[in-house]
Formats: structure tokens, sequence, C-alpha cells
């Protein structure tokens, strides 16, 4: 029997499946970065405390990395809809995963929990 972390991942289709554990391994190869099972999702956390977590976009049907202080970092391709505090980062699963782009976020996302 899988974890709910595990079945999370594993119950998706592809292409997006492929994306989620791509996402799900860059993520846990940071230095301090943790994952656990949280509010029924993947949560994410650097030096203990919450830092972001991989969903998929109800509307666009994409994967999605949502940043817990994203209301106070700033990139031309983090959305914020309806949120107050946090903003999300669409991931395109049907094309290149793009690894410069998160790495400029979580750079700005490390910064706020220095």
């Amino acid at each position: 029997m899988l974890n709910p972390l595990d079945q999370f991942f594993e119950q998706k289709a592809e292409p997006v499946k492929s994306c989620l554990q791509y996402l799900r391994n860059f993520f846990l190869s940071q230095e301090g970065i943790t994952e656990h099972w949280k509010y029924g999702m993947p949560m994410y956390y650097l030096n203990g405390k919450m830092f972001c977590y991989l969903w998929i976009h109800k509307r666009y049907l994409q994967p999605y990395i949502g940043w817990v202080d994203g209301n106070q970092m700033h990139h031309e391709d983090l959305m914020q809809e309806k949120r107050a505090k946090m903003k999300i980062l669409l991931i395109d699963p049907a094309q290149d995963i793009p690894k410069h782009k998160i790495m400029s976020i979580l750079a700005q996302a490390f910064a706020l929990r220095a």
C-alpha cells in the first residue's frame, strides 16, 4: 500500500505524472527541503517552515508550484489569482520544464527564508 504522498504522484496520468515527479525530485535535491503530506497535498518545507507545494490547476488542468510567500515574490510568470498570500507558477507538462525559471523563483524564496 502506497503512502498518501506516493499515491498522489502515482495516480496522475502522463504527462502530468512525469512533470510532478520531476518537480518532486528537484525540490528534494535542494539542501534543507523536506517533503510532507499536509492539507491533502505534497507540501515542501525549508528548514522546518512551509515553503511551497505541488497541485493541479482546476481550470488549466496543469501542474503548478504554489509558493507560500508568493505575495513577497516578483516574477512575471507568477500568478496571484484570488490568493491572498500565495502565488503559483503553472508548468506546462507538454513542454520542457523551465528549470532556470524555477531556480530564479527558488532563489527569491530562499532569500525570504534567510
